[in-house]
């Protein structure tokens, strides 16, 4: 695997599912009981946007840049850069926080943490980024293989009811990479039926995307959302157009919330027909 996230960093992309990943930690956190995040694909964890890989796109300084520079009336939206704010307070003015950080930022002290990363530097740098931070236990393996380890989550003698799984593959091979990740969610809510997932994709063009909704929709969950943002037309397939979230078990009132926020991020951070989507597939009971 070669994909390495340190050129994509702070991306329209990354906007999209960090905001939503802010949103699904509050919602968990608003109960009691603890919880229990796994990130399967968690990268480094924390990134600089001036480093050579990140300048060699630029594609941050159309996603977070121009969004600091913006700032919508969201609250969702509000969370998120209070978030980047925050990591830039500790880590300097270029720093940007990937899922690994931000899950560690919004859970609280009774909440626990698995980060999984297969690329051997990657792993080692999310070791690094993390190794004072005793709630996160750091992984270097493959994050699906991890999900059948770690699902249903016990540390200890805690046995974890609530929490969440953050698949967010890079879509090298992106047919096959659907065929792992529907599987892999299917094998887990056998295990764990009461976790919210969250998967990460790539869109370029949407009608192309039809097979995975069907797959989705039928998945063994209680609820199946979809959240997109497509900050350009999606009528080429040589680029990355959108991304969107599939999200399992999602949250009371989680597309409510979500809704006027990627609107306000498709107005900031589209193209001319930019546009948002937020719609249940599988509607909750």
């Amino acid at each position: 695997m070669n994909y390495r996230h340190a050129f994509h960093a702070g991306n329209h992309a990354d906007v999209l599912k960090h905001v939503a990943l802010l949103a699904l930690c509050d919602a968990l956190t608003a109960k009691p009981a603890p919880v229990f995040a796994l990130d399967t694909h968690a990268g480094r964890g924390l990134y600089a946007l001036d480093s050579n890989s990140a300048q060699r796109t630029g594609e941050a300084d159309d996603g977070i840049g121009r969004l600091v520079a913006e700032a919508p009336a969201d609250p969702l939206i509000g969370r998120y850069l209070q978030a980047v704010r925050a990591c830039r307070h500790e880590h300097g003015k270029h720093a940007y926080p990937g899922s690994p950080w931000l899950l560690a930022h919004a859970l609280r002290e009774q909440d626990r943490i698995a980060a999984c990363e297969l690329h051997p530097e990657e792993a080692a740098q999310l070791a690094t980024n993390f190794s004072r931070e005793p709630r996160m236990a750091v992984h270097a393996r493959d994050g699906y293989a991890a999900m059948k380890a770690m699902l249903p989550p016990r540390i200890g003698e805690t046995r974890y009811t609530r929490g969440l799984v953050l698949i967010d593959p890079p879509f090298e091979a992106q047919l096959e990479e659907f065929d792992k990740a529907i599987g892999a969610l299917r094998d887990a809510l056998a295990r764990w039926p009461q976790g919210c997932y969250a998967l990460w994709y790539p869109i370029k063009l949407r009608r192309s995307l039809q097979p995975f909704y069907r797959r989705a929709a039928a998945m063994p969950a209680k609820s199946a959302l979809i959240a997109e943002l497509l900050v350009r037309p999606d009528d080429s397939p040589l680029h990355m157009n959108g991304s969107g979230l599939l999200i399992l078990n999602a949250p009371f009132q989680l597309d409510a919330r979500l809704a006027p926020a990627l609107k306000a991020l498709a107005q900031t951070l589209g193209e001319r027909q930019a546009s948002a989507r937020v719609e249940w597939i599988m509607a909750p009971p």
